[in-house]
């Protein structure tokens, strides 16, 4: 791992009256005018921008107005648990007479609007099928809705394939000819926008003559989590969305159910931040739709009754312990396969497989190989009938889904079916086709990367002023996010004296650390740290990037680095 300095603009912009180093933050992650640090509601891109948006209002209206039953059908990840949450809560917030949702069992029938989720569907009798956080690829699902009478608008944020669905109407800014500015919207960003158009319409045609018109503000904090958890690029529009959801966290405005989950998780909702979003709440959502069924996620969210959203948060908690203690079991098992390799022996492209592994887990277990060993990964399942599951993760510089394309095109029949975006995938292959697929899969990424694009690199922002490890400063960068995906929270680095080290909550780093001078202690921690080589009681000097945070125990705060890397000096 090799520490860099993150690119500065050679001219800094003009972003008003900041503080130097909030300047100089904000323009390395691409700030180019004061207008693009205005939080406010009023700074969203305007939905009319979203291509096929007239066409889905239009069935939209139709149904509140006819009293049609709609049937959401949604993910089961966090981002498609919050969509079809923020789907149901709208769209009966706007007069919806019948709305009900269905999630398709990860295990059962696998991702999307499939021919077979559509049979279960129909037990429901809907007249309106609304995809959320999928659908873009259901082309198959999509002609059997259409073939048994139903009417379907899909929403989504994955690219698309080839062909698109026959679909009643597309609403998803990656879609082809739509000119909407952000395409980096997650699935329930895009179900939040339909539902912003919806309204407009409806107070068109008075439809809230005889009804109170809903703020549709207080769903906010669901669009939060949702875009944070699905790891979205916050540009500019994605940060109105999630800074404006936390602003309801904190002031105490959230659903009780996402209340809870904070609970439960010992946070409080006053102090939350866009990481608590993407690490406390996101976890512990995705947990149901990993190892059981993501409607407990969605009962708890759509909940209005708050012991009853206790008792859902506290089973979700115990899920996601579960759901750790599988992964750290598979991780000992991938990395037993890995342990005996050199590192320049090493694929570069990771592919790794064992019959035992968790379908609903190899993702968390293939970004912890990627994030170990710097290069892309995928963690293989069995799916049964002969099928395995894979889950891949990327770095920088190679498009998961296109390298994936391009095994397809180059070995035709190897791979059963994928999709998915730039850093994240999944697929389906045969299991006789793994050993071809992971030297297929390997060529294509040493035809795109070098050795050099495999070397971890930390890029920081510089080195803090012993003056500058103060209180205020800490309260400055919290506030002056939200920090995320392709927005990251500000680094910097240093050389520190370990004054001292011990191990809190098994897995994490405690250290007692003097600034290089000796003038200022700090206290500082690193997460989930490799036991075989920490405590480390020899060393004494260390170069350390990290991020300045607060730490608060029994009503006091003081500053905290948050360790994210430690090199002997």
């Amino acid at each position: 791992m090799r520490i860099e300095a993150r690119p500065l603009p050679a001219q800094l912009p003009d972003l008003g009256n900041l503080p130097p180093l909030l300047t100089r933050l904000y323009a390395a992650r691409g700030v180019q005018s004061a207008e693009e640090l205005d939080k406010g509601l009023a700074r969203l891109i305007p939905y009319q921008q979203l291509k096929g948006i007239d066409a889905a209002v239009e069935l939209l209206v139709e149904a509140l107005a006819q009293r049609q039953r709609i049937l959401i059908v949604g993910d089961f990840d966090a981002d498609g648990a919050t969509a079809s949450t923020v789907g149901v809560l709208g769209l009966r917030l706007l007069g919806a007479a019948h709305v009900d949702y269905l999630v398709p069992n990860r295990f059962e029938y696998g991702y999307g609007l499939t021919p077979e989720i559509v049979a279960v569907a129909l037990e429901r009798q809907p007249d309106l099928l609304l995809t959320v956080d999928n659908g873009i690829s259901s082309v198959d699902g999509v002609t059997a809705a259409k073939a048994a009478g139903l009417t379907v608008l899909v929403t989504d944020h994955h690219l698309p394939g080839p062909e698109l669905p026959a679909a009643d109407a597309i609403v998803n800014p990656n879609q082809p000819d739509c000119t909407f500015p952000s395409k980096a919207l997650a699935g329930v960003g895009v179900m939040f926008y339909v539902l912003l158009a919806l309204r407009a319409r409806l107070r068109e045609t008075g439809w809230f003559a005889n009804r109170q018109e809903p703020n549709l503000g207080e769903l906010l904090d669901l669009v939060a989590l949702g875009s944070v958890a699905d790891v979205v690029p916050l540009d500019a529009n994605n940060r109105i969305l999630v800074h404006q959801g936390l602003a309801r966290i904190r002031a105490g405005r959230a659903r009780p159910g996402l209340r809870a989950i904070l609970e439960v998780a010992g946070r409080d909702h006053r102090r939350i931040t866009s990481t608590d979003l993407g690490f406390i709440l996101g976890p512990r959502l995705n947990a149901a739709g990993r190892l059981d069924d993501m409607s407990l996620g969605i009962e708890c969210l759509l909940c209005d009754d708050e012991a009853l959203a206790r008792d859902m948060a506290v089973q979700l908690d115990q899920l996601n312990q579960d759901r750790k203690a599988i992964e750290q079991g598979m991780q000992r098992e991938a990395l037993a396969q890995l342990k005996d390799l050199p590192l320049e022996d090493m694929p570069f492209g990771l592919c790794l497989f064992e019959p035992d592994w968790h379908q609903g887990v190899i993702g968390i277990l293939a970004s912890r190989l990627k994030e170990r060993y710097h290069r892309p990964a995928i963690a293989f399942a069995d799916a049964g009938e002969g099928m395995l599951k894979g889950s891949a993760r990327s770095v920088p510089g190679l498009h998961i889904r296109d390298a994936l394309d391009a095994v397809a095109a180059r070995h035709p029949g190897l791979i059963s079916k994928f999709g998915g975006h730039a850093m994240a995938a999944g697929l389906s292959l045969p299991q006789a086709n793994f050993g071809a697929f992971a030297q297929a899969f390997d060529a294509e990424v040493r035809r795109q990367l070098c050795e050099d694009d495999l070397t971890g690199r930390l890029l920081s922002d510089g080195q803090l002023d012993v003056t500058e490890f103060h209180l205020e400063l800490a309260r400055a960068l919290r506030n002056a996010g939200p920090w995320g995906q392709h927005f990251p929270e500000p680094l910097f680095h240093g050389v520190f004296q370990i004054v001292g080290q011990r191990i809190v909550g098994e897995r994490h780093l405690k250290l007692v650390l003097k600034t290089e001078c000796g003038s200022v202690q700090l206290d500082g921690i690193a997460f989930n740290i490799d036991r075989d080589v920490w405590p480390n009681p020899t060393l004494r000097w260390a170069e350390l990037a990290y991020k300045l945070d607060l730490n608060e125990f029994r009503g006091n705060e003081t500053v905290q680095l948050m360790v994210a890397h430690i090199a002997p000096r």
